[in-house]
């Protein structure tokens, strides 16, 4: 494992340290930056008793909720988070001029959009193109493209970042849907105010399905939902299993035989797709030919 120095302190220090640091100052947690780095809880617990060691400062404070930068922390953070930016640029320019087209290629996109949306795409792109290996993160945090935490971002949003490539490659319809179980015990809403009479099932905090409920003309807050979560596969399995009515895309919905979309007649917005890559990636071919299988097949998920 590499080593490097941090701005003015002037000493030799582990890379990995810093990493663990830089997920830990970002996470809260151990067990949230253990989750970021794939590594284990123990580990990074490690890598800070370390790092505090060689530094001889204190890091970070415990609180209720997890772990909290001090004042030193913080100011030490901002030149790992450098370091991280010059090496992940460092390995972008290599990347941008390779001609190989084996290799591994690492995609971030929503939970819903990782498990129901690109299966069959990767599938396809594999079989395509058997040499270049695919890793997905099943995220809905912004990935940081600087730092190569991805190659290719599947988002719902523009994204805003700088130094990155961006194409709106098409749109997924969304559909208000419920169970069979639950529409033969508590009946159909005919209007969106019986809506008010239903078990509802949205986001814990995320805003998102109260903002579309506004922009239908009814007023809600987060306590209108009988079950909530920010999970998105969590909350569409509690509409599988008739805890009430809820939200998805619409191929989503359509293709489980347990639920019945609701209001097919009423539009409701669409989610637009967009796809992203660092700029310095598009003259790796191996990069823009899965950013480019990508936007050719998500491209068609509304016209087939």
């Amino acid at each position: 494992m590499g080593s490097s120095e941090i701005g003015e302190v002037g000493l030799t220090v582990d890379w990995g340290y810093l990493q663990s640091f830089i997920a830990v100052a970002e996470g809260g947690s151990l067990s949230a930056a253990a989750r970021l780095l794939g590594a284990s809880q123990p580990t990074m617990g490690r890598h800070i008793a370390l790092l505090e060691e060689k530094l001889g400062v204190r890091l970070f404070d415990r609180v209720a909720t997890g772990l909290e930068l001090t004042e030193t922390g913080a100011e030490l953070l901002e030149y790992a988070e450098q370091m991280a930016t010059s090496a992940g640029r460092l390995s972008l320019r290599a990347e941008g001029r390779s001609e190989a087209i084996a290799g591994t290629v690492r995609i971030t996109a929503s939970e819903i959009v990782a498990a129901y949306v690109l299966p069959e795409i990767l599938t396809d792109l594999r079989r395509s193109e058997p040499e270049i290996d695919i890793e997905l993160a099943a995220s809905d945090r912004t990935e940081n493209l600087l730092r190569r935490e991805a190659d290719i971002a599947v988002r719902m949003y523009r994204p805003t970042q700088n130094d990155v490539i961006t194409r709106r490659v098409g749109s997924l319809k969304t559909g208000i849907f419920a169970a069979h179980d639950y529409l033969a015990t508590r009946g159909e809403p005919g209007t969106l105010t019986d809506f008010q009479h239903h078990d509802v099932i949205g986001y814990d905090r995320s805003d998102l399905v109260i903002q579309g409920f506004r922009a239908a003309g009814l007023e809600v807050d987060r306590e209108f939902f009988a079950f909530r979560s920010d999970n998105q596969i969590v909350a569409w399995r509690m509409v599988v299993a008739g805890f009430g009515i809820g939200f998805n895309q619409v191929q989503v919905g359509r293709a489980e035989k347990r639920v019945r979309q609701l209001f097919v007649e009423t539009p409701l917005p669409e989610l637009p797709i967009w796809l992203t890559a660092h700029a310095d990636l598009k003259t790796s071919r191996r990069i823009r030919r899965v950013y480019d299988f990508l936007a050719d097949q998500l491209g068609r998920i509304n016209r087939s």
